[in-house]
């Protein structure tokens, strides 16, 4: 047989070979493959201010084979009160480990502003609807295996903080004026932190305009957690009669403040009127 043609069996065996091999193993690894599943485990908010709020989706990918995976494919849509809003997901050639369970996060950062025309009216709200669409496609020794995303639910709309005056104390009276230390109790109603850029507002005395108290930048409230803040303030009797009076006797007083308390870009307003026992 001529050397070329024994040379061109032998090529033709081997591939064959080769092929029936690869099929061998192809068909191998389908007949062991076990599907992984796709389950819902959670929403939460992974950081919120009065201006928005970015909003995590938590799917788990319980793959129960000896080997890994690969995230192929994202298609993802995040609506929020029926609208529309930004939503990030998990890069593709994500690897899935073997054996176990990975997490998949979408993210959706939603800006109050782009749901309600008035921030402070989405503000008082309890809760808002969601609800996400989409699918993911996960590649196997099967080819790409697609599990469809589908939920609705609520989350927890950020709540503006309490504020209140605590007890005022006069720290130095003359003829002309006094030097009072007014304390602010600012709490967060939230489970979560909350950033405080600060509280500003004219204050009133007994009815009687006597300045403007500002807090600056009070960093980030904890959740569920109390910020006090001691603001002084010089009352120029001349210009607040009746301030001078409720001051000099001591004992209550009223106290009003009317002003903006501002977290991260969202101000809304701040309006307190509380009766309080001045002390020396």
């Amino acid at each position: 047989m001529p050397t070329m043609k024994r040379a061109a069996l032998v090529l033709v065996a081997l591939t064959f070979t080769t092929l029936s091999g690869c099929a061998a193993l192809q068909s191998a690894l389908k007949s062991a493959f076990k599907k992984p599943t796709l389950t819902f485990k959670t929403a939460r908010l992974s950081s919120a201010s009065l201006s928005d709020a970015t909003v995590d989706l938590v799917y788990e990918v319980n793959n129960p084979n000896g080997f890994g995976l690969e995230l192929a494919s994202v298609d993802y849509a995040f609506f929020v009160e029926g609208k529309q809003v930004v939503a990030g997901k998990p890069r593709k050639g994500l690897d899935l480990k073997a054996n176990g369970r990975s997490e998949l996060v979408f993210p959706a950062n939603v800006k109050f502003a782009d749901i309600a025309p008035v921030v402070e009216t989405f503000l008082n709200k309890d809760q808002a609807a969601y609800k996400a669409q989409g699918s993911v496609g996960v590649q196997t020794p099967i080819g790409v295996l697609s599990f469809p995303l589908q939920k609705e639910g609520t989350f927890d709309v950020p709540k503006i903080p309490q504020v209140s005056f605590q007890q005022p104390r006069i720290t130095s009276i003359n003829l002309t004026s006094a030097t009072v230390e007014f304390p602010l109790a600012i709490t967060n109603r939230n489970s979560f932190p909350l950033p405080i850029a600060g509280i500003t507002g004219a204050l009133k005395v007994a009815g009687a305009d006597v300045g403007t108290l500002s807090t600056g930048n009070l960093g980030m409230l904890d959740g569920s957690g109390t910020k006090q803040v001691s603001l002084p303030l010089t009352i120029h009797f001349a210009r607040a009669a009746s301030a001078a009076m409720a001051l000099r006797s001591g004992g209550n007083a009223k106290l009003s403040l009317d002003g903006r308390l501002t977290s991260d870009t969202q101000s809304v307003p701040l309006n307190l009127n509380q009766l309080v026992n001045i002390v020396k």
